[in-house]
């Protein structure tokens, strides 16, 4: 009885605290937040906060604008319970209790950050240089306020935790300092609060709650893994001491077959599956490049598709070969034609309620839509803070142009004109494209067996003979001729 009394005085005296009834089986490791399957007990706890979110009209209200959720599953005296967080400010509040609070509270109208910050307004019409300097000078000072701890018990401020990450000359110069913001979202802000308070860490999950944005292609209430530009140098310094999932990228992939289209002296058309990388990458080799090499050494991959991307993928046999086929890829004299199967429209309006950008910009009808070719144009740049996700930008990011038709309510058919990194999901995921992300798009629609884009259709003259060559490949995932 005296363990059970010091239980409940443990959940009355930690308000942030929720315990969890249930006999969930918690893992052996905690979770690898980079790349995960949410944990049952994170679902569970998950599930009581979206529960929480909903009833809280004010809290609702300003998450429906789209907002990053976290939980940590945590164990004390031999029970579990969860801690809750949001990412930055929660309908411009800090302080909910039922939520962890934050690294630092910069938030205080009398404290120091925001005593300066109004000194730094009123100085910034009389001299810029001195606001200017005076900016850089506070946002050093709140970089040190953020004392962060690890699994072991030590302490380092975020400016340390960063520059010892990228501690080589070449990436210190190219990331000198945070970005700010750096230790306002979830993880970091739960690990903290659970260190403080010496529970021992679980497993962990973060989920977005409300609708997509046009900065934001996120899904609501679907998981996300944290985000690697701000939280990976911390969380690597926070998850020190803890017994961490392996990086599932660092396991391998499956060996998948790599099927023949067409082959002659000078090339090979192969079929990629779903799951495999054109070119090795940073840190798995195995690609249908590697595999080719070992049947035609020296061949070269002659464009790529994304790794859940299948398809027709061209393959010279030799450098010579390799460089008249770029030649036709950079002045653009290769079409290809892809197909994907869209998720269903999450509030469809009369018709498709598929948006699609024509002289007109008309919505329309199913009739209409049917074989009528159609433009998105979306100017795509990286995401630095996120990679390798990829933003819409109409005044920094480059052209990104890509014509469409529907095949039928579900299938689209996509003509790329560019050739940018994940333009075709994102063209189709974002509002001002389909608004309708592709299915299994794990990135900017929900995550599923595998990604239904396919390569199709490709147009090109034989680098050798010139002959005009179309050749074809049905997606997989599609049961009739299309």
């Amino acid at each position: 009885m005296d363990d059970y009394l010091k239980i409940l005085y443990t959940f009355a005296t930690m308000e942030h605290l929720h315990p969890l009834h249930t006999d969930l089986q918690k893992p052996q490791r905690f979770t690898y937040p980079f790349c995960y399957e949410p944990h049952p007990l994170c679902q569970l706890a998950a599930r009581e906060v979206q529960t929480f979110i909903g009833s809280h009209v004010e809290i609702r209200e300003d998450a429906d604008r789209g907002k990053m959720f976290g939980v940590l599953v945590v164990e004390h005296q031999g029970s579990l319970a969860y801690l809750a967080a949001y990412s930055g400010l929660l309908a411009g509040r800090n302080d909910w209790d039922f939520f962890v609070p934050p690294v630092y509270d910069a938030q205080q109208p009398d404290g120091h950050f925001k005593t300066t910050e109004r000194e730094i307004s009123l100085t910034a019409h009389l001299s810029p240089l001195t606001s200017k300097k005076m900016s850089q000078d506070l946002q050093m000072w709140l970089f040190h306020q953020y004392q962060l701890l690890n699994a072991r018990g030590e302490v380092r401020d975020l400016v340390d935790i960063w520059q010892d990450y990228y501690a080589r000359p070449k990436l210190r110069e190219k990331y000198p300092l945070p970005p700010g913001g750096t230790g306002d979202c979830c993880a970091p802000k739960l690990l903290q609060y659970a260190y403080q308070q010496g529970l021992h860490p679980v497993c962990m999950a973060e989920f977005w709650w409300g609708a997509t944005t046009k900065t934001e292609l996120r899904q609501h209430l679907n998981y996300y893994p944290a985000c690697r530009g701000k939280c990976k140098p911390v969380l690597t310094w926070m998850l020190q001491g803890l017994e961490v999932d392996p990086d599932p990228e660092l396991q391998g992939f499956a060996r998948l077959e790599v099927k023949t289209i067409y082959e002659d002296d000078a090339m090979v058309v192969v079929d990629k599956p779903s799951g495999m990388l054109s070119v090795p990458g940073r840190i798995e080799d195995y690609s249908v490049e590697t595999v080719m090499q070992q049947r035609y050494p020296g061949c070269m991959v002659a464009h790529r598709l994304d790794m859940g991307t299948s398809g027709l993928l061209i393959v010279a046999k030799t450098l010579a070969v390799y460089r008249l086929l770029q030649e036709q890829f950079i002045k653009h004299q290769v079409r290809k034609k892809y197909v994907a199967m869209l998720e269903a429209h999450p509030n469809p309006p009369q018709g498709w309620g598929v948006k699609y950008q024509q002289s007109t910009n008309q919505h329309p009808s199913l009739g209409e839509g049917l074989g009528r070719l159609c433009r998105i144009s979306l100017p795509l740049r990286p995401d630095p803070m996120n990679r390798p996700r990829q933003v819409v930008d109409l005044e920094h990011g480059k052209p990104a142009v890509t014509d469409y038709e529907f095949l039928s309510y579900d299938l689209v058919a996509l003509y790329p004109q560019t050739g940018r990194t994940h333009q075709l999901r994102i063209h189709c995921a974002h509002p001002d494209g389909l608004g309708r992300p592709i299915v299994g798009d794990e990135l900017y629609g929900t995550k599923g067996d595998r990604l239904m884009l396919h390569a199709s259709e490709i147009w090109f003259r034989h680098p050798i003979t010139g002959q005009e060559m179309h050749l074809a490949s049905s997606p997989p995932f599609v049961d009739s001729e299309i």
